[in-house]
Order: C-alpha cells, then sequence, then structure tokens
C-alpha cells in the first residue's frame, strides 16, 4: 500500500493579512521559532519581503489545521504540528510533526498539497488532501471472503483506529490488504530457511544504526520498544547481520507459548541468530540484570496487558492495558528507550528500522511519570503503524474494552 497522486478528498483555505505579521515581527523578533520553523525562518530571510513570505507560511499552517478540525478542536495538533519547505525547484511541501503524521495516518491521508500566493496586502493558502490509496492484493481478497480467520477482530480493532475518519469500503480494502500480508509472511517464513546466509542479509536493509551503537557504547543498557510490525522474525534474525558486534547483546522478551516444543523451537532458533531470550513472567530482576550488564531488551509493546502489570493508557484514542514495567525499568536505570520497526517494501525486501532514543518525561507524581512515559510509547508505535498500517499485527485483541459508540 503506497500514497500515489490522486484527486484530492478535501481542500482548504486561509488568509493572513501581512501587517499582522509585521507587528508579530515587531514584538517578538526573537521569539518567531513558537510559530515558524528553523527553515521557514531562514527562508524568509530579513529583507522587506521577509512579513509576506511568513504569512504564507503562516496561511498555510492554519490551512492545514482546517483539514482535521476535530482534531485541531481537540488541540491534537497544533499549528507548529506543520511546516512549509521548498523542493529544488522553489516548490513548497507540507512536512508534519509525528503528532501530525499519525493524525493523517488514521485519515488514511497520504499527503497534503499546497498553494501559496500573496498581495500587496495579505497572504494565501490552498491546502489539499491526497488520500492514500489502498490496493489489496488478489490473495488477501480471496482469504478476506474465503478464508476469514479472526476476520472480526481485524475489522473491530480498524474500525477504533479509522473508523471515525474514513468509510467502510476502506477498513473492508485495509482488511484485506492485511491478509495479503499475512499470506507473504508466511511465505517467507517458509522460504526464508532455506536461503543462504547472504542472501538472507541482503533481504534486509537496517537503518539507525549508528544511533543503536552510539547506545550500546554508553553503557547504560538499551530498552526497545516494538511490535509485530512486518516480518518481524525474518528482519530481525537477518538484519543483525549487518551489526554482528553486537550479537549475543540483544535479548528479546517473550512469553512462553505452547506447545513446549515449539517454544523451544523458536528460542533455539533466535539464540542461533545471536539473540538471547528472557521470559515475560517473573522476569523483572533477570530485565535489570541484562540492562545493567549494558545489553538491550526487546520489549514487544503492543500486546494487552492485564492488570497488576497492565495500566489503562491511551492507545490510538482508546485506553488499552499496558505494560507499566518498560517505564519502571526505564526510570529506575536510566536505560534509553529506543523505537524500532519493520516492515516489507513493494519488491519484497525489508526495511529494520531503529530511531533515537525518546526524551524521558519527568513528572512530580510517580504515577502520572510512568502513565506519561507509557503514552509515549503508545505513540511511538502508532507512528509505526500508521506509515504501513496493512503490515500490523490486527488479528490481535489489543484492546479488550468495548469501543466507543459514535455521538
Amino acid at each position: 500500500m503506497t500514497p500515489v497522486d490522486s484527486l484530492p478528498d478535501g481542500c482548504a483555505v486561509d488568509t493572513v493579512d501581512i501587517a499582522r505579521i509585521e507587528r508579530l515581527i515587531q514584538a517578538m523578533p526573537g521569539e518567531l521559532d513558537k510559530l515558524f520553523s528553523a527553515q521557514e525562518i531562514a527562508d524568509a530571510g530579513a529583507g522587506p519581503g521577509q512579513a509576506a513570505s511568513l504569512a504564507a507560511r503562516f496561511a498555510a499552517k492554519e490551512a492545514c489545521l482546517k483539514l482535521f478540525p476535530r482534531e485541531t478542536a481537540l488541540n491534537t495538533i497544533v499549528a507548529m504540528d506543520f511546516s512549509v519547505v521548498r523542493d529544488a525547484y522553489g516548490a513548497p511541501h507540507i512536512v508534519t510533526t509525528p503528532a501530525a503524521e499519525i493524525v493523517l495516518g488514521r485519515h488514511l491521508v497520504g499527503e497534503i498539497k499546497i498553494s501559496l500566493t500573496h498581495s500587496a496586502t495579505s497572504a494565501s493558502a490552498v491546502a489539499l488532501r491526497v488520500p492514500r490509496v489502498i490496493t489489496p492484493s488478489r490473495a488477501g481478497r480471496f482469504v478476506y471472503q474465503w478464508l476469514p480467520y479472526r476476520r472480526a477482530v481485524i475489522l473491530e480493532n480498524l474500525n477504533r483506529v479509522y473508523g471515525a475518519n474514513v468509510s467502510l469500503d476502506q477498513i473492508k480494502l485495509l482488511a484485506q490488504a492485511h491478509y495479503g500480508h499475512l499470506l507473504s509472511l508466511f511465505k517467507e517464513l517458509i522460504v526464508f530457511r532455506f536461503l543462504s546466509a547472504q542472501r538472507k542479509k541482503d533481504l534486509v536493509r537496517v537503518e539507525g544504526v549508528p544511533d543503536m551503537i552510539e547506545a550500546f557504547e554508553a553503557g547504560r543498557g538499551i530498552l526497545i520498544v516494538t511490535g509485530h510490525f512486518g516480518n518481524f522474525e525474518v528482519s530481525t534474525v537477518a538484519g543483525i547481520e549487518h551489526f554482528p558486534q553486537v550479537k549475543g547483546r540483544i535479548h528479546f522478551l517473550r512469553r512462553p507459548i505452547k506447545p513446549k516444543w515449539l517454544s523451544d523451537m523458536l528460542t533455539r532458533r533466535f539464540n542461533e541468530a545471536g539473540f538471547g531470550v528472557v521470559g515475560r513472567r517473573g522476569s523483572l530482576e533477570e530485565i535489570v540484570d541484562t540492562i545493567e550488564k549494558g545489553d538491550a531488551v526487546v520489549f514487544p509493546f503492543d500486546q494487552y496487558a492485564r492488570k497488576p502489570e497492565g495500566i489503562p493508557v491511551e492507545f490510538f484514542g482508546h485506553a488499552a492495558g499496558t505494560y507499566k514495567s518498560m517505564a519502571l525499568i526505564a526510570l529506575a536505570t536510566g536505560a534509553p528507550v529506543m523505537p524500532a520497526a519493520s516492515w516489507r517494501e513493494p519488491d519484497g525486501t525489508h526495511v529494520l528500522k531503529f530511531w533515537p532514543a525518546l526524551p524521558p518525561i519527568i513528572d512530580d507524581d510517580v504515577g502520572s511519570e510512568i502513565v506519561r512515559n507509557t503514552r509515549a510509547y503508545n505513540a511511538a508505535l502508532e507512528l509505526a503503524i500508521v506509515r504501513h498500517p496493512e503490515q500490523w499485527w490486527w488479528v490481535h485483541r489489543r484492546w479488550k474494552n468495548p469501543p466507543r459508540k459514535k455521538k
């Protein structure tokens, strides 16, 4: 599923008086970064055209907000979540923050196109929403219709995340695309074991390795927050070959599964690839010991957590039982928390990506501190999901509470 050019499904216009921005520049010359990005301020320059340029950019931000009135009213997104950059040909483009990218993703918007203009007294911007086009495979359509494994769960989950923003037809297409992903995943798992070591390595591109190595060298241990993205088995087993210096120092937190022979087989496979495995139940002391040695623990964070291990924390706008242990461990040990995800590219190769560590959130109230950090971990997963929504594990009951009724 990839964004493509098509007719826009939404449009918004905004106009700003240039004199208003001139007064703003005079009143707060050193505080323009509260309204504009550093790139926008630099592009506007410091000459006579500065006010007109900034006015056009502010109009663009306001037009973008008008495309998503509910999220704007709820303060989910603000003007600074959108900025204007120009490409090599001088054409303006909208760049979003992660918060805005999640909003666009939940509306299945592929991009926002922008047009800027100004007269002697005012500047205007037109913002166009371009939908993301979902094209399920024939196999995905077939399985959805005739082999609907957990179809009710998949549709319920998709409706929680997208139902308020997109049509039922789009929900159905996304479910079909997910079934196509599951078929590809199972096929890859079968074929993968017969590939040569070099072919396995070539199958995966790893991004963010310098950040990962730098975190290892800091010696404080690492907590890696991730979920069931793409083909997580293939991307991790093949991906570690791109940074073999940390083999034996990355440990997966895994819940034992039945039958025992299957659990033992998966554990053995991870060990052979150079990973350690930590059991989820009763393993807090083992996790802390691993972190204090300077190693990394991979924490699948997208499964439902019951009390007392789990606490209700927002995930895509709904409370979901979420493990509090990672926030506790991070705050107790000082270990950085790095988001990671994998996905399949259209050519069949895979990407394993590590992002820089999330900044820890400090709060005088310990309970609030745990909830706020846990919410930040969930937000990191939301961002990864909306970028490749068909490749997340929608078959899992992430929420156990009834969905909210639409008003």
